[in-house]
């Protein structure tokens, strides 16, 4: 009876050891699937916009449709004159848009009778001159001196190279989050290993001194300089 016993125990045993091993071995494998680390880096490139963009418009308000046409027909030989002197060869003039304002009575319901009518005439320039196309932004108000309303809008600026710009940034990106990560585990003597993913980040492209980010990404026509950064994150094995 003690022989069978002793037989009994000797089996739980071998059991238990098994269970123990099995498990010892899902528990190292566990452990060599997260020996990772995972890396934020970043690059970035000051640039100069090399295009630009102007959009701005004629406007006339007169008593009647008729009346508004003549008068921007009459002030845009003026400002083709302008520009041409400005040196602004690309001009595109855009279709006339307008509608009526309305007259109210004293107590404030509008009528159907017509006070006057609105009409803007859109004309968008531009150049590669970015510089001209600045200056024009700002100058192009002294018509108002020449009884002839303009209403600019914000100047747009590209950057031409921005696609090859954005391969290198996420090469340079890369390289900076394998400089983190060997700097991170230099104390405990071990190495950043082989790539196990790439994570690109959405490229932020604003003013030089803008610290704003956005998770859908900033892409700025506002400024001729402007920064642009990459950020990359990066897993990589321990090795």
């Amino acid at each position: 009876m003690f022989e069978k016993l002793e037989k009994l125990q000797l089996i739980w045993l071998a059991v238990i050891l098994a269970l123990g091993l099995v498990i010892a071995v899902k528990t190292g494998t566990g452990n060599m699937s997260k020996d990772k680390i995972t890396v934020t880096g970043s690059a970035y490139k000051i640039v100069k916009s090399d295009s630009a963009r102007l959009e701005f418009e004629i406007n006339a308000r007169k008593p009647n449709k008729q009346l508004a046409f003549n008068t921007v027909k009459s002030q845009l030989p003026v400002v083709m004159k302008y520009l041409e002197d400005k040196g602004i060869t690309e001009i595109d003039v855009k279709a006339s848009n307008g509608y009526n304002t309305y007259k109210y009575t004293p107590n404030g319901n509008m009528t159907n009778e017509i006070a006057y009518y609105n009409l803007s005439q859109q004309v968008v320039i531009k150049s590669d001159d970015v510089q001209k196309i600045k200056d024009i932004s700002t100058d192009i108000q002294n018509l108002l001196d020449k009884g002839i309303d303009i209403n600019v809008m914000n100047a747009q600026y590209f950057y031409s190279g921005l696609s090859d710009l954005k391969v290198k940034l996420l090469e340079d990106a890369t390289t900076d989050a394998k400089d983190r990560a060997t700097a991170m585990l230099k104390a405990t003597h071990n190495k950043p290993g082989k790539i196990q993913s790439v994570n690109m980040g959405v490229f932020q492209i604003t003013p030089v001194d803008s610290t704003n980010v956005s998770d859908m990404g900033i892409n700025d026509t506002s400024t001729i300089d402007k920064k642009v950064t990459a950020v990359a994150n990066v897993v990589f094995r321990i090795k």
